[in-house]
C-alpha cells in the first residue's frame, strides 16, 4: 500500500508505516501543483527584488543587510552548509525517515517556497530506502530543526 501525502491527513499510523516499515510514499498531484505555484510566486518576488528575510537579506543580526543578485544564490547554498553539521550519535533510521516524511507533508501544504525537486527527492529517497546520516545534536536555531533538516 502507498501513503499519499497531501499536506493533511498524515496520521501517526501512516507515519509509522513509512518510518518503520518502509511503506511507499506518493505526493498528491494537487500538492505538487501548490508547491509549484508557491515557488513561482517566490521566484517572482525575487525577480522583483522584493526584500524577504533570509532569501535576499542576511539573517539574525545581519537581517538588514540586503544581498545583491550574485550573493543571493551563494547565500542560500552556504546557509545549508552552515547548518548541515552536527555531533553525537546518529539518529535512529526510523526517526530520520519520520522527519523526512513529516517535512514532505509540510511541503505539500504549498507554503514553503521550496523547489519541487526538493520534495520529490525526499519522496524518492524514502521509496528507495536512502536515509541520510543525521546526528542527534546540532544547531537548532529558532526553528528547532536546522541541522537535522539540512
Amino acid at each position: 500500500m502507498t501513503v499519499v501525502l497531501n499536506g493533511t491527513g498524515l496520521t501517526i499510523d501512516k507515519l509509522e508505516r513509512i518510518a518503520r516499515h518502509g511503506e511507499r510514499v506518493e505526493l498528491h498531484p494537487d500538492a505538487l501543483a501548490r508547491i509549484k505555484v508557491c515557488r513561482a510566486m517566490l521566484e517572482e518576488k525575487i525577480e522583483a527584488r522584493e526584500t524577504m528575510y533570509g532569501v535576499n537579506t542576511g539573517i539574525g543580526e545581519l537581517c538588514e543587510v540586503i544581498l545583491d543578485d550574485d550573493q543571493v544564490e551563494e547565500f542560500q547554498k552556504y546557509l545549508i552548509y552552515n547548518h548541515a553539521a552536527g555531533i553525537g550519535d546518529p539518529a535512529p533510521l526510523e526517526y530520520v525517515r519520520a522527519a523526512m516524511a513529516g517535512r514532505t507533508n509540510v511541503h505539500a501544504h504549498g507554503n514553503s517556497g521550496c523547489r519541487p525537486e526538493i520534495t520529490l527527492t525526499l519522496i524518492e529517497m524514502l521509496n528507495k530506502g536512502v536515509t541520510p546520516y543525521v546526528c542527534q545534536k546540532g544547531s537548532v536555531g529558532a526553528c528547532g530543526d536546522l541541522a537535522p533538516m539540512s
